[in-house]
């Protein structure tokens, strides 16, 4: 084999439809459009969701939802997670940085800290909010929070 007998795949090329070329083609006379109506005519646009004067189903449908442009989003972290990352680097104080550095976080991200599990270390937790439960859970192992 070399590049002069080089041939593409069977059933990978096809070539195109040459339409309005004369009855012989198979393709002349309406060249594809079918009889009469606008479709059929030269200069016919269609316009998206049009529907032929009948009431488009993007009006007859109701509207719903609301989306608030001031939510603020926080990635939740539980204080067992909190824990096991405490044991992994024997660390008493855990921020924002140490959780990118673990994973646990996307640079940029918020985060809030839950109760959930149990919590045993002292930490020095800094975040940018506390569930009244997470707060709790690392006062009552010893530790305090700072809030972002």
């Amino acid at each position: 084999m070399d590049l002069s007998n080089l041939k593409p795949a069977a059933g990978s090329t096809k070539s195109r439809k040459r339409i309005g070329r004369g009855p012989g083609s198979g393709l002349g006379g309406t060249s594809t459009r079918g009889h009469k109506g606008a479709k059929q005519r030269s200069g016919y646009k269609n316009k998206i969701g049009f529907e032929g004067g009948q009431m488009p189903l993007q009006r007859r449908l109701p509207k719903f939802g609301f989306k608030n442009i001031n939510r603020v989003e926080y990635k939740a972290i539980n204080v067992s997670v909190l824990q096991a990352i405490a044991e992994a680097g024997k660390l008493d104080k855990i921020g924002v940085d140490t959780l990118i550095e673990a994973g646990m976080v996307a640079p940029g991200q918020k985060v809030k800290i839950l109760g959930g599990g149990t919590l045993t270390a002292k930490l020095e937790v800094t975040a940018d909010a506390f569930s009244k439960s997470g707060e709790a859970a690392i006062t009552a192992a010893g530790g305090t929070i700072v809030k972002l």
